[in-house]
C-alpha cells in the first residue's frame, strides 16, 4: 500500500488500510507531544501532535510494526484461560478449575489462585471481562499490603514524607503524587522488577519535594538512583502491560 504523500498535513482522524491490522486509526490531539500508539480489537490506534506528516507516522509504525504486531495478536485472541499465569518476582498467580458456580479467589503468601465456574466457555467476552476483573482485584489486594510498606520504608530511608498513599487498578499511570503530597501507586508496579518498582516509587517521592520535571527534580531523582534515572526511565518505558 502506498504512502499518502509527506507534504499533506494530518486532519484530526484519519483511516487508513493495513494489511497486517486491518485499520490503522490516527487521531490529532493538540495536547500530544510525542507519537503513541496502541493496539486494539479493530486495529492499531495512533495519537499524534498537530501537525504531524503521514509520513513520519508510517515511518514510526514500521520501526516498531514487529512489536506492536506481538501486541495486537495477543488482543486478538482470548488471553484468559486455564494456561494463564502470572509469575513476577512479587506476584505469582494461576487459573485453576473449580467446582462451584462462580470464580473464587484464594490469597496466599505465596501465591494467588483464582478458581473458575466449571464448564466455563473461555471463548465468551463476558467470561474474559469477569476473569480479568477478578486478576486485577486480586493483584490490588495483594499490592494494597506489599507496596505502601515498601514506598514507607523509602520515604523514611530518603528523609522524603508523604501524607498518604492509594494503590489503584490505573493503565495508563505507574504513579503520581498530588500537590498535597498524596501519591497513587498503580496494582500493575506488581508485575514490574523490584528494581523499576522501586524508581517509581522514588519517582513519586521526589515529586514530594520538586512538583515538575524540571532540572532540579531530575538532579534529585539522580541522587536517588545512583545516578541511574534516564537509564531506569527508558528501561521503564519498554515493559509492556500484559493485560
Amino acid at each position: 500500500m502506498p504512502f499518502p504523500s509527506s507534504n499533506r498535513k494530518m486532519s484530526t482522524k484519519r483511516i487508513i488500510s493495513d494489511t497486517d491490522f486491518g485499520l490503522i486509526i490516527v487521531r490529532t490531539h493538540r495536547l500530544a507531544r510525542n507519537i503513541t500508539m496502541r493496539t486494539k480489537d479493530n486495529g492499531l490506534h495512533i495519537t499524534v501532535p498537530p501537525l504531524t506528516r503521514i509520513a513520519k507516522v508510517m515511518e514510526v509504525v514500521e520501526s516498531y510494526r514487529t512489536r506492536l504486531l506481538e501486541s495486537w495478536q495477543k488482543k486478538s485472541s482470548p488471553p484468559f484461560d486455564l494456561s494463564f499465569r502470572i509469575d513476577a518476582p512479587c506476584f505469582r498467580l494461576h487459573v485453576e478449575q473449580g467446582g462451584w458456580t462462580r470464580f473464587t479467589v484464594r490469597i496466599t503468601e505465596e501465591e494467588t489462585v483464582i478458581y473458575c465456574p466449571k464448564d466455563i466457555d473461555f471463548t465468551q467476552k463476558s467470561t474474559q471481562d469477569l476473569l480479568k476483573k477478578a486478576i486485577i482485584r486480586a493483584m490490588k489486594r495483594k499490592a494494597e499490603n506489599f507496596l505502601p510498606v515498601l514506598l514507607k520504608e523509602l520515604s523514611e530511608h530518603y528523609k522524603l514524607p508523604y501524607k498518604r498513599v492509594k494503590i489503584t487498578g490505573s493503565r495508563s499511570r505507574w504513579g503520581s503524587c498530588s500537590s498535597t503530597k498524596s501519591i497513587s501507586l498503580s496494582c500493575y508496579l506488581m508485575l514490574l522488577p523490584p528494581h523499576l518498582a522501586d524508581y517509581v516509587m522514588l519517582h513519586e517521592l521526589a515529586h514530594t519535594r520538586e512538583m515538575n520535571h524540571g532540572p532540579n527534580f531530575w538532579k534529585l531523582l539522580n541522587e536517588l538512583t545512583e545516578g541511574m534515572a534516564i537509564s531506569l526511565r527508558n528501561e521503564l518505558k519498554k515493559h509492556i502491560l500484559p493485560f
